[in-house]
């Protein structure tokens, strides 16, 4: 009995084991969270929104600006608006870098809330922070075009929790900390940055 009995335990471990190695692991995808997930998509025409954000291309010309958690481009003058970033991920807070050349935006591509750059044609989009547990948001360019300040959150008893400002160079991995909360409750305010990048 005894020997029918390990026999039967080898024989699941290694069933398993198979079991395991053929699992194949998919990262999952904000965009597409169930490939077989069948949703309707509508029209929308509108000429208003609420909270929304939007910036003014260096040159004047070309207003930027989330709707719905879609980042749309228009002429300053009025018109249609040309969608850059449409999907499920939800992204917001667009921002013209100084030579107007890519725009910087807050998404949760990712999963979690991490600053993104792409050219001003909405393409060439990639995360340029990966946190994985404090959300980043509000980026704000410095003058030389060369890093992106942003604001990132730390809560504990409180959802709103406090901010820290941290600079994310676009080339290079990691972050340098700006500021240090006071505490866990109190929040800062949107990065802005002088002129002089000082």
């Amino acid at each position: 009995m005894k020997f029918q009995s390990a026999l039967l335990s080898i024989f699941l471990l290694i069933s398993i084991s198979i079991t395991a190695q053929n699992k194949v692991t998919k990262k999952w995808d904000v965009n597409n969270p169930h490939p077989d997930w069948k949703y309707k998509t509508f029209q929308l025409d509108t000429d208003e929104g609420t909270w929304m954000n939007l910036d003014l291309s260096p040159d004047g010309k070309t207003v930027v600006f989330d709707l719905l958690g879609n980042i749309y481009a228009m002429p300053f003058s009025g018109g249609k608006a040309t969608p850059l970033r449409t999907g499920l991920a939800y992204e917001v807070q667009p921002r013209f870098s100084p030579d107007g050349k890519y725009i910087s935006f807050t998404s949760d591509a990712e999963g979690g809330d991490n600053i993104w750059v792409m050219t001003a044609d909405g393409k060439n989009a990639k995360s340029i922070t990966q946190e994985k547990f404090r959300l980043l948001n509000n980026s704000a360019w410095t003058p030389d075009g060369k890093s992106i300040i942003a604001r990132k959150h730390f809560t504990s008893q409180r959802s709103l929790g406090a901010g820290e400002m941290w600079q994310f160079p676009l080339q290079g991995k990691g972050g340098i900390q700006l500021t240090k909360r006071k505490n866990d409750q109190q929040d800062v305010n949107d990065p802005s940055v002088s002129p002089d990048g000082k």
